[in-house]
């Protein structure tokens, strides 16, 4: 086993920056003969899982209590996004430092609802990618700056019991829309574009990123979550998760499909430069009995990461 964790744990996976000489290599589904496709040990694996998605005890508890870390990351990373307008006064110095708590209190409220307003009249278009049952997109659906949310993902069954799941809340109706579609075959641009916790399920992950990316609309942001490539990932998500706690069932993760996150900044910079932001990455750890956290170690374990397509 320590030799398994050994050739798996390297500081660069050659595997992810391999180039596709074209798209009949990357067939794992005769369905979906695409360079951004899965196994068909992957596909099968989450569709027996889809009945219990929505089980907030079942097996994708664990992706429950994540959704409200996620969603916290996605927002304060838009939120960053805003400045004071010009109505708004901030004053040009540490003010929370030299002036009295209450004043300082009032200045940070009214920059608050200032940005608050800016968001909330946004009405962003959000493509989310292996959306499974649902539970992101119909987070991000009902957020006021959300005009519109489409969910792909290549799991027949995780779509129905997405779709299914969707109609008990009218809310959604006419914001939210799920397809069974690869990334190749998506049209449009998107002001958010989500790929959580899925690059490390499929085979040719840069291709996802390189997708993703074109369906970006300039100004745009990614957001990306997925887990390091090291002993503590697999001790963490692997041994302890699906071994010891079964918090998570047996087969979901592989550690050498987990992909660090300076190799998916790497890639920006080789792919990308010039036309992307790293706005923020930060690594997330569950806590039995509290839920997932972020921390400042992005290099250990999971990771959010969101970055923003800029003009050249």
């Amino acid at each position: 086993m320590l030799r398994t964790i050994k050739r798996s744990y390297t500081k660069f996976n050659p595997e992810f920056f391999k180039p596709m000489a074209g798209s009949g290599e990357a067939i794992s589904s005769p369905k979906f003969p695409m360079s951004t496709s899965t196994s068909q040990d992957e596909m099968k694996h989450f569709s027996d899982l889809a009945p219990s998605w929505w089980d907030v005890s079942g097996p994708q508890r664990i992706l429950h209590k994540m959704n409200l870390a996620r969603m916290d990351f996605i927002q304060k990373t838009l939120r960053e996004q805003y400045t004071a307008g010009p109505e708004t006064y901030v004053p040009g110095f540490n003010y929370k430092a030299f002036l009295p708590r209450q004043i300082a209190k009032a200045i940070e409220n009214e920059l608050d609802q200032d940005i608050h307003s800016q968001l909330y009249g946004q009405k962003l278009e959000v493509l989310d990618i292996g959306c499974g049952g649902g539970i992101l997109a119909e987070s991000l659906a009902r957020m006021p700056f959300v005009s519109k949310v489409k969910g792909i993902d290549l799991t027949p069954e995780c779509i129905e019991i997405a779709e299914s799941h969707a109609l008990k809340d009218p809310s959604l109706t006419g914001k939210l829309a799920y397809e069974v579609q690869s990334l190749e075959e998506v049209a449009g641009s998107y002001d958010l574009v989500t790929c959580l916790e899925m690059l490390e399920h499929v085979d040719h992950p840069s291709e996802i990123l390189r997708h993703a990316w074109s369906r970006l609309k300039e100004g745009g942001i990614l957001v990306v979550s997925t887990i390091n490539r090291d002993p503590i990932s697999w001790f963490t998500t692997i041994f302890v998760a699906e071994q010891v706690l079964k918090l998570v069932p047996r087969g979901t993760h592989h550690v050498s499909k987990y992909i660090n996150s300076e190799e998916i900044k790497q890639w920006f910079q080789e792919e990308c430069s010039g036309q992307h932001q790293v706005l923020n990455c930060k690594g997330a750890m569950y806590v039995p009995l509290s839920g997932w956290s972020e921390h400042d170690y992005s290099g250990v374990g999971n990771y959010f990461m969101a970055i923003k397509k800029v003009a050249e």
